[in-house]
């Protein structure tokens, strides 16, 4: 099947209630907002619908969202926020185990922050939480098999507080904490995914956006799914079984666009052999 390249999406989105929309590579680069996304936002909003923006971002909402701001994304763009960082809470808090080894930025932190955990040494932890790498701009994932490999022996637990492999960050291509959890998972290690493809993720978002519209249920038929990431995005619309909208200017614009314009042939082999394919694309949304 051939999907239709939009140039505007307004007609599209006006068929949905709820856009549940990714944030990097939609919403902004990773250094500024996109103002066409952010203007299209609005104008859903204005019309009656309700926004939820779903990130892989491993800092819980709240934090997430005064980052938004200084990024330039305005409120009114969006209704509820929900990230990798609240699933990760979650989760640890499940998991009953109080001893953490955590991998990632020392902000990161913010997601422990009210837990009953304490966050200790390799030697002393009975499970690892990864949010990013330490330095993601100078480490590789490789780097940290040796320490993937100790704590895979032991079999220690590892919940991935982001499941992106990669993230642009401008022009940039920064490795996330899912390239860890792969190779943990490649070493026989167990993983919980808190985030997108998930279904936990996503119950979330849609348990906000029924919030936001007052209580009401929302019809899957009337979400769309907004995201650059074949792996993430558009895999988690289809285990809920929500209509997608695939942004062809994000993580796999070197492969789907060309001379700013989005690149038939390089967009038809991204999604080939996709059991379910986007209802449309665009080169950025509009």
């Amino acid at each position: 099947m051939t999907v239709p390249v939009l140039k505007r999406a307004g007609d599209l989105l006006a068929r949905y209630d709820v856009l549940i929309s990714d944030v990097w590579g939609v919403v902004h680069d990773g250094l500024w907002a996109l103002e066409p996304a952010c203007e299209a936002l609005i104008a859903f909003r204005e019309r009656g619908g309700t926004v939820a923006l779903l990130s892989n971002a491993p800092g819980p909402s709240t934090q997430v969202a005064g980052l938004l701001d200084t990024k330039r994304v305005p409120r009114e763009a969006w209704n509820r926020l929900v990230t990798s960082g609240d699933v990760t809470r979650a989760l640890i808090a499940e998991s009953h185990h109080k001893r953490v080894y955590h991998i990632g930025w020392q902000s990161d932190r913010a997601v422990f922050a009210g837990l009953d955990v304490e966050l200790v040494g390799e030697e002393q932890a009975d499970i690892i939480v990864a949010t990013e790498l330490n330095d993601y701009r100078t480490e590789t994932p490789e780097q940290y098999r040796p320490l993937l490999e100790r704590f895979a022996e032991r079999g220690l637990p590892f919940i991935c507080g982001n499941p992106d492999l990669v993230v642009h960050v401008g022009e940039d291509l920064l490795p996330c904490a899912g390239s860890l959890a792969a190779i943990y998972e490649e070493l026989g290690g167990t993983v919980a995914w808190a985030g997108k493809p998930y279904r936990p993720a996503y119950d979330l978002a849609l348990t906000a956006a029924a919030e936001a519209r007052g209580g009401k249920s929302v019809e899957p038929g009337k979400v769309l799914v907004i995201g650059d990431a074949v792996r993430t995005d558009l895999a988690g619309a289809r285990l809920m079984g929500f209509d997608s909208l695939f942004i062809a200017g994000g993580i796999h614009r070197d492969e789907t666009m060309h001379g700013g314009e989005v690149d038939p042939a390089g967009l038809a082999k991204v999604l080939d052999g996709l059991p379910v394919q986007p209802i449309a694309a665009m080169g950025a949304l509009a």
